[in-house]
């Protein structure tokens, strides 16, 4: 039986304290999204713009135990790792709602304390800002490592959690993807392999 790490968490209010505290609250916050978040902020903001950003690159290959799979049948999420660039989009949040809004993605993100919340430099169409982003460490219990691509396939095809599948929050990140225009070549590839494609 394959055995998978449990994750360790870190204590979330003490990051969520100190993210405040970065942000200062003197302006009005700006959230990344890269995955779920792009597809269903459940948050309320003020605009959105497409962004880009380089040093990180969105990576399907963080472990998933309760949303999209089970301590049995862990499944995947996606996590920003360091390395490459990514397209994503950007929310603004007006300043007098940003610290609930913090709040309420601290209740979505960091339940289990797994991600290191970073302030990064976004390009968009009308300027850079900068915008909080949830990373994964690949020193993280959660991350994957390298995976297979048989692996990819057993996944896809098993794991199930408390939001659904895997799979299926795989298809919705890469259509909403399309929708906005950006193409992950990389996530367009393992969507081809969930249906038995090679290329």
């Amino acid at each position: 039986m394959t055995h998978f790490p449990a994750a360790h968490p870190r204590d979330p209010a003490l990051s969520l304290e100190r993210t405040k505290t970065e942000w200062r609250g003197t302006g009005d916050l700006w959230v990344f999204g890269y995955g779920s978040l792009i597809w269903r902020p459940d948050f309320d903001h003020a605009e959105q713009r497409l962004a880009h950003v380089h040093g990180w690159h969105r990576a399907l290959k963080m472990w998933s135990r309760i949303n999209r799979g089970t301590p049995e049948r862990p499944g995947l999420v996606f996590g920003m790792l360091s390395g490459g660039s990514c397209r994503g989009l950007v929310f603004r949040v007006p300043q007098a709602q940003g610290s609930g809004v913090l709040d309420r993605l601290w209740q979505r993100e960091m339940a289990m304390g797994i991600y290191d919340p970073r302030w990064l430099p976004c390009k968009t169409p009308q300027g850079m800002v900068r915008a909080l982003a949830f990373t994964l460490s690949r020193k993280s219990p959660s991350h994957t490592g390298e995976l297979r691509e048989d692996e990819y396939r057993r996944i896809f095809a098993e794991a199930r959690g408390t939001f659904g599948s895997t799979l299926e929050y795989v298809r919705r990140t890469h259509e909403e993807l399309r929708r906005q225009g950006i193409h992950d070549r990389a996530l367009a590839r393992l969507l081809r392999l969930a249906h038995g494609e090679d290329r």
